[in-house]
């Protein structure tokens, strides 16, 4: 019991809200998981162009990373909230309703760059009212309600969708919809008051590239977005590859279904890990697990090994999420958390658009042999370079610890 308490307790109220906003639009997300379907079944596109469609939305969010970051720094984490999810709330239903191929592109591409925003925003107020030392925490249980929802979203989506494909895009805007009354009704503006002002080209420009003009910060983002792009690979080529080597679309979800399970058993309780261990060693044994995990793919599509190699990137998915975000709310300057927070949104989001590419041609062109190495090799050499960064980004740190006091003291 008093675990459990521990768990749970110690997070400031206004955090709790953003939480349960969080759950109502996950238990939402209805249309991006059967976008590709909706576009292929009922407007009749191609598979390649259902394809093109699903990239729009995914350079939008890439965007919207940045965008919603920067906004959240300078118009508040707040009005970030309401603009992005009642703006990408009306998206969603002009997608629904789009007919023609050029409506339903721009519907797309906004949905993306609109319905994403809220994200930075999300992870810099948590920056703002959750104490350093529960950062790693308030994260690790944000990412298990996320992966809770998106759970069961796509059960309920799957059924919903016997109604009509129109019924998920007005589902998905209601639920996004709600989570914007939430924020309205029980969320003050965090962004802390009185910030210093910054003469940096880079800091005033829309979207702001402060983040990506910091060396600290690069050598953190960069392995990152190695690891992610393994990741990602779940997406696409896993699923090819497995098809190809007589797994049906049954067994593949009752596999896939193992990831989601984990990470929602896990991902509470794996706190108490993590602050036992450096930050780096973390991010390093997060991306050498997900190398080694995606590589384990190559020996074989017998349900047993492909469930062990689903359990092994699993655990790594489990250990980078909560450290990561904390690293990345320390490494801001308290009044650039939302651009730096939405910097990292746009590696994920960048690694879902490169992926497929990279990993289909790869797939293609040298096999599934190179495909599912490359994934080890990448895995192992992010892991090396979060290592190496460590010492860089250890003196950073306590060079920070001195200028704000919102740093946490967790071992880098």
């Amino acid at each position: 019991m008093k675990e459990a308490k521990a768990l749970v307790g110690g997070l400031p109220g206004t955090y709790w809200y953003l939480w349960t906003g969080t759950l109502v639009n996950r238990l939402g997300s209805f249309v991006v998981p059967f976008l590709a379907l909706y576009l292929t079944r009922e407007r009749g596109f191609r598979v390649e162009e259902a394809g093109g469609v699903v990239a729009l939305h995914g350079a939008g969010a890439v965007l919207a990373g940045l965008v919603g970051g920067t906004l959240a720094d300078r118009i508040g984490r707040r009005a970030t909230l309401l603009v992005g999810l009642w703006l990408g709330s009306a998206a969603m239903l002009a997608l629904g309703l789009a007919r023609d191929t050029w409506q339903i592109c721009t519907a797309a591409f906004l949905l993306g760059l609109l319905g994403e925003q809220y994200r930075p925003a999300v992870s810099a107020a948590i920056a703002d009212v959750v104490p350093p030392e529960h950062r790693a925490r308030a994260y690790s249980l944000l990412y298990w309600i996320i992966n809770v929802g998106f759970s069961l979203a796509l059960p309920l989506g799957g059924f919903a969708s016997r109604a009509g494909f129109l019924t998920l895009f007005v589902a998905d805007a209601c639920t996004t919809f709600l989570y914007g009354v939430i924020v309205w009704w029980k969320v003050p503006e965090t962004r802390p008051a009185h910030l210093p002002r910054t003469t940096s080209t880079a800091a005033h420009s829309l979207p702001s590239l402060a983040p990506f003009q910091d060396t600290v910060f690069l050598g953190f983002a960069l392995p990152i977005l190695l690891t992610a792009m393994i990741f990602m690979q779940y997406n696409v080529t896993l699923p090819l590859d497995l098809a190809a080597r007589g797994m049906t679309p049954a067994t593949f979800g009752f596999v896939l279904s193992a990831n989601g399970l984990l990470v929602v058993l896990l991902q509470p309780f794996a706190g108490r890990l993590l602050g036992s261990m450096r930050r780096s060693t973390a991010l390093a044994a997060a991306s050498a697990l997900t190398g080694l995990g995606f590589g384990l793919h190559g020996l074989g599509a017998h349900v047993p090994l492909a469930l062990l190699a689903v359990t092994v990137w699993s655990i790594g998915e489990v250990l980078q999420a909560p450290v990561a975000s904390a690293v990345v709310a320390d490494l801001a300057p308290p009044h650039q958390r939302g651009v730096y927070q939405g910097a990292y949104a746009t590696l994920w989001a960048g690694s879902a658009c490169l992926s497929p590419l990279l990993g289909t041609w790869l797939l293609g062109h040298l096999g599934r042999a190179a495909l599912w190495g490359g994934c080890l090799a990448v895995g192992l050499f992010a892991a090396t370079w979060h290592l190496a960064a460590a010492a860089s980004r250890r003196r950073h740190m306590d060079v920070l610890r001195q200028l704000y006091p919102e740093v946490s003291t967790a071992r880098d």
